[in-house]
């Protein structure tokens, strides 16, 4: 589905495509929810109905994505409350593999994250898959989340790159159509962000449950996965 010999940087997002979605939707679902009723003295249904009607109200901000802003909010340390879950972090299959092979094959990693750096900071001790990645960037250090068109102008500046010789894998359509209208030629979408959770649409997009779907073949090599 892609031509890796047309693609110089490989724009990748974290949770829930190189990382398992299930982690964040554990944390924001049930631990927060019950970690709040018990510190505010109130039954974890009206603080899991609280704590999800504010993400709503959020969702696609940049606030939505800040664990400053849900820790003043909560009036909790959501950092810490991560750790307490931080055994349920996992890397999504085939995404090791994936990445030693573009590095093999000398193309750039960049990591694209709406994720907070506090958060990032945990993921990475847990996984280690900074190892394989040329670059990291936040969207916070932009102050602009993925799905503004600023977020992009922002990261071109910051880490020049030709939209046209570009992939960038996302598992949000939202985001995807965000990096469409700024230019971005080659787009993918993670279909099982969640490993506990149906395949979910594609929408418009390429859409693809792992990296061996893509995995591009060494010099060579015969196209990846080989069929028996």
């Amino acid at each position: 589905m892609i031509d890796w010999h047309a693609i110089d940087t490989v724009l990748l997002d974290m949770d829930g495509t190189l990382l398992d979605l299930h982690f964040d939707n554990y944390f924001w679902l049930e631990h927060l929810p019950k970690r709040y009723a018990e510190a505010h003295g109130m039954d974890e249904l009206h603080a899991r109905e609280a704590i999800h009607q504010h993400i709503k109200a959020l969702e696609g901000t940049l606030q939505w994505y800040c664990l400053d802003h849900w820790s003043a909010l909560m009036q909790l340390d959501i950092p810490a409350l991560k750790r307490e879950v931080q055994h349920k972090i996992r890397i999504r299959p085939h995404a090791e593999p994936f990445l030693q092979r573009l590095r093999a094959l000398g193309k750039k990693l960049v990591l694209i994250t709406n994720a907070h750096r506090k958060g990032l900071e945990i993921k990475l001790q847990v996984t280690e898959i900074d190892k394989w990645l040329d670059i990291i960037i936040s969207s916070h250090d932009f102050q602009s989340p993925k799905e503004e068109l600023l977020f992009w102008q922002q990261l071109q500046l910051s880490e020049p790159f030709d939209p046209q010789r570009t992939v960038f894998i996302d598992d949000t359509p939202r985001v995807l159509r965000s990096a469409r209208d700024y230019g971005i030629q080659h787009l993918v979408c993670i279909t099982m962000p969640d490993s506990q959770k149906p395949r979910q649409h594609a929408g418009e997009f390429t859409g693809i449950c792992h990296f061996d779907e893509i995995m591009p073949p060494l010099s060579g090599e015969p196209p990846w996965p080989v069929t028996q």
